[in-house]
């Protein structure tokens, strides 16, 4: 036996199992370590929007696109590569194709392979080509050093409304908030076969609050059961909500009305029982 020749292929094939193990190390390293995070920062009154980030890959670009509220317009495109350690930073502009009013969506996709492919979405309000105060993240990291998180945005995003009535009356009214105080809201009142009865608009004051009466009556309001009150700032489905309320001949239904009206039938029925009982066994004997 050659010791020689088997010293040399005993040392081949332990280099090529020290490769096979530092590769099969590197994708496991690599598949627990994957994803992207992006925050865009904006002052209110601002034309510019920053957004900056961090991803696992730095030898692939990451390519942002900015969509219209509608969704029907890019209105501007980049490209960036992230530095040694991941991290990247770019600024867009508010120009003249920004007019629409609303929330504008900002993409960043980074291919990592052929079949891994990283898209985060962040929006942002642009309103008179002037950009709200923003600062939002939007992430999708997934390792030891990042702890994945959900969007996070410095305000509390959204629209609310409540309907205040009473009983027999023949109004109704909204009072609501929101964090967006330079758009209108739309009132928007649907009866129950889907018909709109009533459209109203409303500015929210300088807190965000605002109130509307609507009157109830008429010939749209003929239909009896329930109607339906949307509010409307934006497209967003954060910026829309709804509230019911129960109308009968053209007046609002109180609450659990209904129930109401069979527990007071069986208390007077239980009530015409008893005293029916009672006479009955206060009458004298022959």
């Amino acid at each position: 036996m050659n010791f020689k020749h088997s010293t040399t292929s005993m040392a081949i094939a332990l280099m090529v199992l020290s490769l096979i193990s530092v590769t099969s190390i590197q994708q496991d390293a690599f598949a627990q370590s994957q994803g992207m995070t992006i925050t865009a920062t904006a002052d209110k009154g601002s034309d510019t929007i920053t957004v900056t980030g961090q991803t696992i890959s730095d030898i692939t670009d990451v390519t942002f696109r900015v969509t219209s509220p509608s969704g029907n317009n890019v209105v501007a495109v980049g490209q960036i590569s992230p530095d040694d350690n991941g991290e990247f930073a770019t600024e867009f502009k508010v120009g003249p194709t920004w007019t629409e009013d609303g929330f504008y969506t900002i993409s960043a996709m980074q291919a990592i392979t052929q079949s891994s492919l990283y898209t985060l979405e962040v929006l942002v309000e642009v309103t008179n080509r002037m950009v709200e105060e923003t600062s939002v993240t939007e992430s999708n990291l997934e390792t030891g050093l990042f702890k994945p998180i959900e969007q996070i945005v410095t305000r509390d995003a959204g629209i609310e409304i409540s309907a205040e009535t009473e009983m027999g009356s023949d109004t109704i009214t909204i009072t609501g908030s929101t964090d967006r105080m330079s758009t209108d809201i739309t009132l928007t009142v649907v009866a129950p076969n889907g018909n709109v009865v009533s459209i109203d608009q409303v500015s929210p004051m300088l807190n965000g609050e605002f109130t509307s009466v609507i009157t109830t009556g008429g010939p749209l309001w003929t239909q009896d059961g329930i109607y339906t009150v949307t509010a409307q700032q934006f497209a967003s489905s954060a910026y829309t909500t709804s509230t019911e309320v129960d109308i009968k001949d053209g007046l609002v239904v109180p609450e659990f009305g209904t129930i109401a009206a069979m527990i007071l039938a069986v208390s007077i029925i239980s009530i015409i029982a008893i005293s029916a009982k009672s006479r009955l066994s206060i009458m004298p004997r022959y």
